[in-house]
């Protein structure tokens, strides 16, 4: 059988599981994530680019001449990868000296226009390439595995990255801080955002973990992923 990281949704949510609109407990939120200590931090293009502070984009100073000192052996810390197949993200300076991460990877397809894949090559970013006309994340997470050694992937994201995991079936472990507020709407902004099924065999069925009353009756739900059911 094919070996493939430990991959594990981590989300602030609404009783309704949205994730606009209302304050997160961030502190208790980064608090938890701690305790997966994963190797990998995955990330969707838009939570980059929705970063509620205002990051001014790559300059020609922060095209490096050379590239960054190879992480120490017993550096604990997380990888950044960040989903780009369109090319977006032009913000590589900042999240890559951010002290939370011991480097940082791109992951585009075949439809990442050339000359982004030549802007990372300045910047001395490293990159994956896998899939056509979007990411494939079944291939990215197999050489994440293989080439990087990463076991524990933890995806910090929203809806849209989390809905091509489950859709997928890469998705091990779901772990929900449900806060104690109801946003309501029709737009699709919840954790898991993916195309309406056709049939009962998409659902994904869960094994309840854990749960456990957190302070300011934020409740903390940890499922595992039942993969059998999937149809994959």
């Amino acid at each position: 059988m094919e070996e493939l990281p430990r991959v594990i949704l981590h989300n602030a949510v609404s009783l309704d599981s949205r994730l606009d609109w209302f304050m997160p407990d961030v502190e208790l939120y980064y608090g938890l994530a701690g305790r997966w200590k994963e190797d990998l931090t995955l990330v969707g293009s838009d939570t980059i680019l929705n970063a509620p502070d205002t990051i001014p984009e790559d300059e020609k100073e922060d095209y490096r001449p050379e590239k960054p000192e190879k992480p120490e052996p017993d550096d604990e810390r997380p990888i950044l990868a960040v989903c780009d197949s369109g090319g977006r993200v032009k913000t590589w300076h900042y999240w890559r000296d951010l002290p939370y991460w011991r480097d940082a990877i791109a992951l585009c397809s075949k439809k990442t226009p050339t000359e982004h894949i030549r802007y990372l090559d300045e910047l001395h970013i490293k990159h994956i390439t896998s899939g056509e006309d979007r990411v494939n994340l079944h291939q990215v997470l197999k050489k994440l595995k293989e080439d990087y050694d990463v076991n524990i992937v933890r995806v910090d994201s929203g809806g849209k990255l989390n809905g091509v995991l489950l859709r997928a079936g890469l998705v091990d472990e779901i772990s929900l801080l449900v806060h104690p507020c109801l946003i309501g709407g029709v737009t699709p902004r919840g954790f898991f955002n993916a195309d309406d099924l056709d049939s009962p065999e998409g659902i994904v069925h869960l094994e309840l973990k854990h749960f456990e009353k957190m302070e300011d009756d934020i409740i903390w739900l940890k499922y595992a992923v039942i993969k059998e059911q999937q149809q994959i």
